[in-house]
């Protein structure tokens, strides 16, 4: 049996229905101020909010555009996508989910693999995209993580992962959670050698990915007021029946506890992921 494969908007709310010209998708409402704003204009500040600075979520293509230099993105490892290998079933079939998935966003998996250029600076990426099943970690998303950083040790080049996910896939059961271990020897390989690695933590950053090579980066850099952690703050409150401090498990509150070490926003965060690798570079030329 094997685990891999080779395969090849929402819309304004209204309280009445109005006939009108206007085109779906134009505008959006802020989660956070609700102010109403042109989609067009979100798209041009990289889907961060104009009243207030919400940030909303980006795809993983909308990632790679925003810390990669344009047409240096080499993809790698398109080819693999997940065999189902437990045939997993809930109340839908894992196969029809995977595809379901696969049509809504036109990926085979969740996350994105590649090379390219951080101003000028070369640098392997992997990007995980919550569109995709909950940016949920399965066989292919571990294996990806881990390839991104086997690359960067071969290469001599930084490693940067962005982290926006629910969690391990629970369609794919332990096969999941292994890959909490999988890519944390991976990124030991690249500590061993001195080569450095970037972790970019966005909202949300939760279960088995927090658990796990999310939280091992030299530098921990966190979007603003990103929901990070491993169990959710409504199922702690539960467990432990205690009322949380306000802010609990979002990036402030994990910068001011010594698990984040920057918050940066979105408008800065290329050059801030370019600084970084710049300040490692000189210890890598002389190895």
């Amino acid at each position: 049996m094997g685990w891999f494969d080779k395969v090849e908007n929402p819309k304004l709310k209204s309280s009445k229905k109005v006939n009108n010209a206007t085109p779906e998708g134009l505008w959006k409402k802020c989660v956070n101020c609700g102010e109403i704003v042109q989609s067009s204009k979100l798209e041009e500040r990289y889907q961060v909010c104009p009243y207030c600075d919400h940030h909303f979520r980006l795809s993983a293509k909308e990632r790679v555009d925003l810390l990669i230099d344009e047409g240096t993105f080499q993809l790698a490892g398109m080819e693999m996508s997940t065999s189902d290998p437990l045939g997993f079933n809930d109340k839908k079939p894992y196969k029809e989910r995977l595809e379901l998935a696969q049509g809504k966003t036109g990926l085979k998996d969740g996350t994105l693999l590649g090379m390219g250029k951080v101003n000028g600076q070369d640098v392997s990426l992997a990007v995980m995209n919550f569109q995709f099943m909950g940016g949920s970690m399965g066989v292919v998303t571990g294996e990806k993580i881990a390839l991104a950083m086997d690359i960067a040790y071969e290469k001599n080049i930084p490693c940067i992962v962005v982290s926006c996910s629910g969690g391990a896939r629970m369609q794919e059961g332990i096969l999941s959670l292994m890959q909490m271990g999988k890519t944390s020897a991976s990124r030991q390989r690249l500590k061993n050698k001195g080569i450095p690695y970037i972790s970019v933590l966005t909202d949300p950053t939760t279960g088995g990915v927090a658990a796990s090579f999310s939280m091992l980066g030299d530098v921990n850099i966190a979007e603003p007021k990103a929901l990070i952690g491993f169990a959710g703050p409504r199922v702690i409150e539960q467990s432990i029946r205690q009322t949380l401090p306000e802010g609990f498990q979002r990036s402030e509150f994990l910068e001011e506890h010594g698990f984040v070490d920057r918050i940066v926003h979105r408008h800065q965060l290329k050059d801030e992921v370019h600084f970084f690798c710049e300040m490692f570079n000189a210890s890598l030329k002389t190895q």
